[in-house]
């Protein structure tokens, strides 16, 4: 079913995603509602309504359901059965499934593998002994996460050598976790795909992506790799989106490695940091078109008018932001959080530059 302009649009999360997704829905028209806890929430300053409530309140959540035209999520963490009970009343776009499958790097894991993608080694880790065991099968250096809640480098510990295991385990807490073989790559990309109601897709130019900190510092777009190349990860992450029957925009990081080929690191159900630059160097940004398939309604162009250079406002950063405003070129984007802290996003800017620019 298409919603029609004037419909609302449902949001789980009050984030600087879900304050982009309002602000995309405004623009062509749709009503938003943002559902998320009490709190710092750049979301609930341009939304039409805002339910303040927790994600594990049933009863909130109903109420929500029965508000909205479809609902869809800013982040990958909102509990499965808070959104099991909003399915029961309104469609949830993208699906139940993809949500479930990311939120456990373990499952997320076997999906891939299952599919056929390249991954890195990785073993199921549920305690102390279990991470001995799972070092002697993938080797070191490597990398141990948690499998739920980690994010922006969070639930994460480097083994280099065995003497790094009992740090490690304390450091994430000793929840369940998954080791992961170091990949040796030559750089980092993501492709930003969008599958709509109807099963047609539409990938945006695959960025490379810089990190610091385990933070996603800059992405550079379109990346310095060859249209096959550039034309086969768009093909993977439309094959990952195809497995999973998604519907809106979905986030998959890459990694090339030296003998060229391509090793899939994760997925995101959601739109992504990695295609910030799109709402400034394409007619039709991530945002928009993960509303547009949401709705039902045609994807949008993705194709770039610009190269694009996004740089992240992280913690600090931000006090910076006059210095981006007189730039030429630079698109500034503030997120209207109260407070900066170490690690946190406040904003981020986009330098546009002419198209086949050497960045």
């Amino acid at each position: 079913m298409v919603l029609n302009p004037g419909s609302t649009v449902g949001i789980l999360g009050g984030g600087q995603l879900g304050r982009m997704l309002a602000l995309a829905a405004a623009r062509l028209g749709l009503k938003s509602h943002i559902f998320c806890p009490p709190g710092d929430n750049p979301g609930a300053h341009v939304c039409d309504a805002i339910t303040l409530a927790e994600y594990d309140d049933a009863a909130a959540c109903m109420a929500f359901a029965a508000r909205v035209d479809v609902v869809t999520y800013e982040f990958e963490n909102v509990p499965v059965t808070c959104v099991e009970r909003m399915a029961e009343r309104v469609p949830v776009r993208p699906g139940i499934d993809a949500l479930r499958i990311a939120q456990d790097r373990l499952t997320e894991k076997n999906f891939l593998r299952d599919l056929g993608a390249a991954i890195a080694p990785f073993a199921a880790v549920d305690d102390a002994a279990g991470l001995a065991q799972a070092v002697k099968q993938i080797g070191l250096p490597a990398i141990l996460k948690t499998r739920r809640l980690g994010y922006d480098g969070r639930g994460q510990a480097l083994l280099r050598s065995a003497s790094d295991l009992t740090g490690a385990w304390t450091a994430t807490g000793g929840a369940a976790a998954i080791l992961e073989g170091f990949v040796d790559f030559e750089r980092e990309i993501s492709v930003i795909a969008a599958r709509g109601l109807d099963g047609a897709v539409a990938c945006y130019d695959p960025p490379e992506n810089l990190h610091r900190n385990g933070i996603l510092d800059v992405s550079r777009a379109p990346a310095a790799i060859s249209s096959d190349l550039a034309n086969a990860a768009k093909a993977l992450a439309v094959r990952i989106a195809q497995a999973l029957d998604y519907v809106g925009v979905i986030g998959v990081e890459m990694f090339i490695l030296r003998d060229g080929s391509l090793a899939v690191n994760e997925f995101a159900p959601r739109v992504h940091n990695s295609g910030h630059w799109t709402l400034d160097a394409c007619a039709v940004s991530q945002f928009e078109q993960h509303i547009r398939a949401i709705c039902g309604w045609p994807l949008g162009d993705p194709s770039r008018h610009s190269d694009a250079e996004m740089r992240n406002l992280i913690g600090d950063d931000v006090a910076q932001w006059a210095v981006h405003a007189r730039q030429a070129g630079t698109c500034l984007h503030l997120y209207g959080k109260d407070a900066p802290r170490p690690g946190r996003k406040m904003g981020h800017v986009t330098r546009l530059l002419p198209m086949g620019h050497t960045q």
